[in-house]
């Protein structure tokens, strides 16, 4: 299948120019000034062209949790994403028993497997249970353990190439987890966690590469006897290997510290993400959830007693309007941020408008809300 996608506002790793993009067979493969030679042309002028955004955390949406034995729930959940840009995911899995966390692991490579969401399901993101009682947040802290062996090794032999990223507390693991995962093409991150220099240089030897949810439940500088250690959020500062990700939903991090990680990491180092509940995109305003009571105001979800955040109700095109209008994050920048760092951290050829490149693209108009979505080359 030939087509071309025709527009003025094309968002490419080098800025934003007017042409068409030449797919055949769900690939791009020419940008060109003109079309030429295409039977069929989408005419997308005065929209921005992007890649499809992919999302690196997130516990649901749409009214449905990803934490689920119901591969159709994990799907409907995707979905709801893709109609806010997100062609490519990761379905987060809270820290709750292993064994349900193993069945929801399950759920989500079915999903996959069966392509039951039009969107690109890489593998499921575990939140834990290996996690700090002390930076445990929103997680349920009944659930969180140091790391168990059989428990991790039995699942990534049966089920390793449905797990794709794992969130994990590094001052609970000698190396031995983080260098397994790294040894299965597990991609460990450092996150809920009250780690000191130490255990962070430990845990980039062997193999943690990011962090999840920077500045939030991520340690800071502490004194012992008057002597400081850096915490997580120095050391991801200090490493050029580690890549931050953030929560960009303008609550959990203010305009001016969203800046400021940029500005010492640098845009080819910061990922964005929802970290959604299953409860963006409703009506929803107070429940019961993984194990915790929670309220929404403000624009984001909180625990009951309003102690600290639950997680966001935002979705991808939520963050790109934030990033862009209150950063002042180029359109550029942003659509790195969300699209092309966090393929590149997977691995996988989408996140950017390039030839070689799957075609998975949104469509936004100048408000930047979504009026089209490409995933592999078909409108979806």
């Amino acid at each position: 299948m030939k087509y071309c996608v025709k527009s003025d506002r094309i968002v490419t790793p080098d800025g934003i120019r007017g042409g068409c993009l030449e797919v055949v067979d769900g690939i791009i493969t020419k940008i060109e000034d003109k079309c030429s030679g295409c039977d069929t042309v989408y005419d997308c002028t005065g929209k921005y062209v992007l890649p499809g955004f992919v999302e690196l955390h997130t516990h649901g949406a749409g009214g449905y949790p990803f934490l689920t034995e119901d591969a159709n729930v994990v799907a409907k959940a995707c979905d709801y994403h893709l109609t806010h840009g997100t062609t490519t995911i990761l379905p987060t899995l809270s820290a709750s028993e292993f064994e349900v966390m193993k069945r929801g692991v399950i759920a989500i490579k079915e999903a996959r497997d069966k392509g039951l969401s039009k969107a690109n399901i890489v593998g499921a993101h575990l939140e834990g249970p290996y996690l700090s009682a002390k930076q445990c947040g929103a997680q349920c802290p009944t659930h969180i353990t140091e790391p168990v062996s059989e428990d991790y090794t039995s699942l990534i032999k049966e089920y390793g190439d449905a797990v794709t990223r794992w969130t994990y507390a590094p001052e609970r693991d000698d190396g031995s987890f983080a260098s397994f995962l790294t040894a299965n093409g597990v991609i460990p991150s450092a996150g809920h966690t009250d780690a000191v220099g130490e255990d962070m240089k430990r845990a980039e030897a062997n193999g943690m590469k990011m962090v999840t949810h920077l500045y939030s439940c991520t340690s800071t500088v502490t004194r012992n006897m008057g002597f400081r250690s850096l915490g997580v959020i120095e050391s991801t500062f200090l490493s050029d290997g580690i890549s931050a990700e953030i929560i960009a939903d303008g609550k959990h991090l203010p305009v001016d510290l969203v800046k400021m990680i940029i500005k010492i990491k640098g845009v080819d180092k910061v990922i964005a993400v929802t970290d959604s509940l299953e409860i963006a995109g409703t009506d929803i305003k107070s429940g019961h959830m993984a194990g915790t009571d929670f309220i929404v105001e403000d624009g984001v979800c909180k625990l009951k007693d309003r102690s600290a955040f639950a997680g966001s109700v935002a979705t991808s095109d939520v963050l790109l309007r934030f990033l862009v209008r209150e950063c002042d994050v180029t359109l550029t920048d942003a659509v790195k941020m969300l699209s092309e760092n966090p393929a590149k951290m997977l691995g996988i050829k989408t996140g950017k408008i390039e030839n070689g490149y799957f075609a998975d693209l949104v469509m936004l108009d100048s408000d930047f809300n979504v009026t089209d979505v490409f995933v592999k080359g078909e409108k979806v």
